[in-house]
């Protein structure tokens, strides 16, 4: 069977509990996140610039990137066959967001004001009334987009999809963790805070003994 009818084929499985269960999973997450946010502790702490945050600049045509998160974290459980692993990946991708919230609630943190007029930005402004480019470090943004993309890999590795499908899945995600940059959400140091953490957590939870399958 073709790489894409067999993702179709797994994409029909267990659909309602998982159309059901992803955004569940993200209202609750977004109950605790804002929470944390809009009650800090502790003082709040605002994060170093660098020079490359410097160089990279404000982009406001990148939010779009920034958005797209949201249907990249839906991709992986989309894509998984059964429900062992489907718990295992919520178990996983659970750990990872409790371990940033718990580092949010003991050193609430922030990026230093940008030198932007916001109301010239429409967009960015209102995720800017959102969010608050609060609970900066670590940057929980591209830790679940590290985290989607290696879980992605593992699963188009899989159905043996062609290499251009991989690239895309990266050129994807490298693109989400540029947009924090670039639209100001998070310095270089929240960035790197947050790759480190999606790529363990996802090498964790992809060890064999994690859902008992075997590793491409």
């Amino acid at each position: 069977m073709p790489w894409y009818r067999q993702i179709a084929a797994v994409m029909l499985r267990d659909v309602y509990l998982k159309a059901i269960g992803t955004p569940i999973f993200i209202g609750l997450f977004f109950g605790a996140y804002f929470y944390l946010l809009n009650n800090p502790v502790y003082p709040v702490t605002v994060m170093p610039m660098t020079s490359l945050d410097r160089l990279i600049g404000f982009h406001p045509l990148t939010l779009f990137l920034y958005l797209s998160l949201w249907v990249y974290v839906s991709l992986p459980p989309a894509l998984l066959a059964t429900r062992r692993e489907l718990y295992a990946y919520v178990k996983a991708m659970a750990w990872m967001c409790l371990a940033a919230l718990i580092v949010f609630y003991f050193w609430p943190t922030a990026v230093p004001v940008a030198n932007v007029d916001w109301a010239e930005y429409p967009g960015v402004a209102f995720l800017k009334s959102m969010d608050a480019s609060g609970n900066a470090f670590p940057s929980l943004h591209v830790a679940t987009a590290i985290f989607s993309g290696i879980w992605l890999h593992h699963l188009l590795r899989r159905f043996a999809t062609p290499p251009w499908v991989l690239l895309v899945n990266w050129v994807w995600c490298i693109a989400i963790v540029y947009s924090t940059l670039a639209t100001r959400q998070h310095v270089v140091v929240d960035v790197l805070a947050g790759i480190m953490l999606g790529a363990l957590a996802a090498i964790v939870s992809l060890r064999p003994r994690a859902y008992g399958t075997t590793n491409d």
